[in-house]
């Protein structure tokens, strides 16, 4: 039988086991917080690599461009010199069409070159920004780390104690009602609950009355010492209730809906039986009321037929 002592010490390891398993989850999910931070610093990386890539093509680009205006610039000062000691018109005529291709190449290639520089300083800017954003990425990650190792640690070392208080507990408990008790935890955070009025407080369900008695009696046929919710499976103890908030819960008002809709269900078939006498009835009625109208008009025929006999 169980006693007193036994609900208290379910009770009391109850408490223990919904803290334990609360700081058990915060431990495992701790970790998680760190994703987003994680996963936004692998994004900014990567951006930086592809930025770093961009530059370095834009910089070899840069660096063939200004090879490039420096032959055209070199070609256009050579024809201007030739032209000047040119001695036929052939010759004058070559290097000023030399001149006059290296001045478009050179000013095909300022332009090309001023528009690649350009580009190159903007995503110069573009990468110290995402530079910057890695570092500081990296130090908040840094930062929130060791703030959840902190926390960690703070609940590693309240699980202890938390352990130590149910190590002096569960010694005094079957492993069995231990091993349902816990696992009711895990779902409920309640495994035992009272008994008030029939009704189990866990899950509002109204118990057997035979089985309700048990429990007030601290009887079982499954665990000899302990009642277990046929419903919602927690643990159950009886709990004595003053005499005004005594109800009979075998009462229809207690039972609830399903006691409810029993009682509408019977009221609406006693209406349609009422109903249909009502209905049966009229038609007797109607049907008597044709029966007298049938009479009454063959009684005016023969008086008819009487009036003419005697007349003749």
């Amino acid at each position: 039988m169980a006693t007193a002592e036994t609900f208290e010490n379910l009770k009391n390891l109850q408490e223990i086991l919904v803290q334990k398993y609360d700081l058990e989850k915060k431990v495992s999910e701790a970790p998680k917080q760190l994703s987003n931070q994680e996963d936004l610093l692998t994004k900014t990386r990567k951006e930086f690599i592809e930025q770093k890539s961009a530059y370095d093509a834009i910089q070899e680009k840069v660096t063939k461009l200004k090879a490039d205006l420096e032959d055209a610039v070199k070609s256009r000062e050579e024809g201007e010199k030739g032209v000047a000691n040119s001695t036929t018109h052939r010759e004058y005529e070559a290097l000023e069409k030399q001149i006059a291709e290296a001045k478009d190449k050179e000013e095909e290639v300022r332009r090309e070159l001023q528009k690649e520089e350009k580009d190159l300083a903007a995503l110069d800017e573009r990468l110290k920004i995402t530079e910057d954003s890695i570092n500081f990425s990296e130090q908040e990650l840094k930062t929130s780390r060791e703030s959840i190792d902190n926390e960690i640690a703070q609940y590693n070392s309240k699980l202890a104690e938390l352990q130590a208080e149910e190590d002096k507990i569960t010694p005094n408990l079957k492993q069995e009602t231990l091993f349902k008790f816990q696992r009711i935890i895990q779902r409920n955070s309640e495994g035992i609950v009272a008994v008030r009025n029939g009704v189990c407080t866990g899950c509002h369900m109204i118990l057997p009355a035979n089985f309700a008695n048990e429990v007030r009696e601290g009887e079982n046929n499954g665990d000899k010492d302990i009642c277990f919710c046929p419903y919602c499976s927690r643990i159950l103890y009886y709990e004595e209730v003053s005499e005004d908030q005594q109800e009979d819960y075998f009462d229809i008002g207690v039972a609830g809906s399903l006691a409810g809709f029993d009682e509408e269900f019977d009221d609406e078939d006693v209406d349609e039986a009422d109903d249909n006498e009502n209905t049966s009835d009229n038609e007797y009625e109607n049907v008597d009321s044709e029966d007298d109208t049938s009479v009454s008009d063959e009684d005016e025929d023969d008086s008819d037929e009487d009036m003419e006999e005697d007349e003749e």
